[in-house]
C-alpha cells in the first residue's frame, strides 16, 4: 500500500461540482498496483461518481479487508475516513461503524477472495442486516497477492497462467446476494467506465446494502487466453440487461427512450435511477426472474451486466432496529450509559 501523495498541482480551469470541488479533490495516494490493473479503473470510476454527486469526501467512510482490492481505498478520496481491517472481516467493521455513526456514507471495497472465501459468512450477514453501504467487490478470479491461485469466483474449466484448469464450480456473488435478499445488485466491468459510473452513483443513493460485482481483470495472473476473467473474454461475453443512468433530486430529465423502454425507480433520498431496457425480457425488480435470467446466461458463458436487481422500498439496519435518528457517536454519555439501575430494569424483561 502506498502513502505517497500525488503532486498538489491543480489547473485553475478544472471543472467544479456543485460544492466547488474539482475531481482532484477526490483523489488519493499514488497507486502501487500493477500497471493496467482493473482495480485502478474502478478507483477512477468511484472518484468520478462521488465528484458528480457533490459529496464532501469527509462525509464518506471507506473500509476494506486484505488483498489487492483492499489496498485500493488508499487511492481514492484521500479526505475520507478509512479503516483497513483483517482478511474477510470488513463487513463487521462497516456494520459497527454504521451503527455508531449513521450520518456518514459507507463504501466497502473487497475482492472475490476476501468476500467469497474467508469472509463469506460476514458478507452474507451484512446483506441480511441490510447495512446501508456500497459494497464494491472487485472480482478477478485469483489471489493476486499470493501469486495467482484460483479464487472461489473462478469459473470451472478456466485456466491459470501456468495452464492448470480450475476443477470447482464458482460462487457467483450477484446470484448469492439476490438469493440472500440484497436490495440492490449490479454487475459491471472495470473497462467500461461509462457503464460503471452511473451504476455506482445509483448504488450510493440506495438506502440499504448495495452490491456491485465488478469484473476487474488481473493483468499479471489472469489476463491470458483460457481465463474467463480476462479483458478479452469479458468484452466478448458481456450481455447487458438494463442500463442504469442516474438523475439527481433537482436535475431536469432531458432525454427519453422510446415509450415503454424507459422507466424510473425513485430512491429514498428523492433521486431517481433511470432504467433503459436493453433486453426486453428482463425485469430488475423481479427477484425470481432475475435469478433465472442470470443462471440461464451463465450456463451459456455470458457475463450478465447492468442493474440486476433493485428493491424499490427497503428498510435498512437502523430502521429494522428502530435506532435513534441521532448518530450514536453524538449521543451524550449519560444517555448511552444511564447507570446500573437502568441496566437492571432492562435485564428484568428477559427473566
Amino acid at each position: 500500500m502506498s502513502f505517497i501523495k500525488k503532486p498538489n498541482i491543480t489547473h485553475p480551469d478544472l471543472p467544479r461540482n456543485a460544492i466547488g470541488l474539482t475531481l482532484r479533490d477526490y483523489e488519493g495516494s499514488m497507486s502501487t498496483l500493477c500497471a493496467g490493473c482493473g482495480h485502478d479503473s474502478v478507483s477512477s470510476a468511484i472518484m468520478q461518481a462521488y465528484f458528480e454527486l457533490s459529496v464532501e469526501p469527509h462525509r464518506v467512510a471507506k473500509v476494506s479487508g486484505i488483498g489487492c482490492s483492499s489496498k485500493t481505498p488508499t487511492y481514492f478520496l484521500g479526505g475520507a475516513h478509512g479503516f483497513n481491517s483483517v482478511h474477510g472481516r470488513m463487513p463487521s467493521i462497516a456494520t459497527g461503524a454504521n451503527a455508531a455513526n449513521r450520518e456518514l456514507q459507507y463504501i466497502g471495497v473487497s475482492g472475490d477472495g476476501d468476500s467469497l472465501s474467508i469472509g463469506l459468512g460476514q458478507f452474507s450477514h451484512a446483506i441480511r442486516r441490510n447495512v446501508n453501504m456500497l459494497y464494491m467487490l472487485e472480482n478477478n478470479g485469483v489471489y493476486g497477492l499470493t501469486k495467482g491461485q484460483f479464487s472461489a469466483s473462478a469459473d470451472k474449466g478456466s485456466k491459470a497462467k501456468k495452464g492448470d484448469a480450475n476443477a470447482y464450480s464458482p460462487i457467483d456473488p450477484a446470484l448469492l446476494a439476490i438469493s440472500l435478499g440484497c436490495t440492490f445488485v449490479g454487475r459491471s466491468f472495470s473497462g467500461d467506465k461509462e457503464h460503471l459510473v452511473p451504476l455506482i452513483k445509483s448504488a450510493i443513493s440506495h438506502s440499504g446494502f448495495s452490491l456491485l460485482d465488478i469484473i476487474s481483470p488481473c493483468v499479471t495472473f489472469n489476463d491470458h487466453e483460457g481465463s474467463t476473467k480476462s479483458y478479452a473474454h469479458t468484452r466478448e461475453h458481456m450481455r447487458e440487461t438494463v442500463y442504469a443512468d442516474f438523475v439527481g433530486q433537482h436535475e431536469e430529465i432531458v432525454t427519453r427512450s422510446k415509450p415503454g423502454e424507459y422507466r424510473q425507480v425513485t430512491m429514498h433520498d428523492g433521486s431517481r435511477v433511470g432504467l433503459r431496457r436493453v433486453d426486453e425480457n428482463y425485469d430488475p425488480t423481479d427477484r425470481i426472474s432475475a435469478i433465472s435470467y442470470i443462471e440461464k446466461y451463465r450456463a451459456e458463458g455470458a457475463v450478465v451486466t447492468g442493474l440486476l436487481y433493485v428493491e424499490e422500498s427497503s428498510e435498512d439496519m437502523h430502521t429494522i432496529l428502530g435506532s435513534t435518528d441521532q448518530a450514536l457517536c453524538n449521543v451524550p454519555y449519560d444517555k448511552l450509559n444511564p447507570g446500573a439501575e437502568a441496566l437492571k430494569r432492562i435485564q428484568s424483561r428477559w427473566r
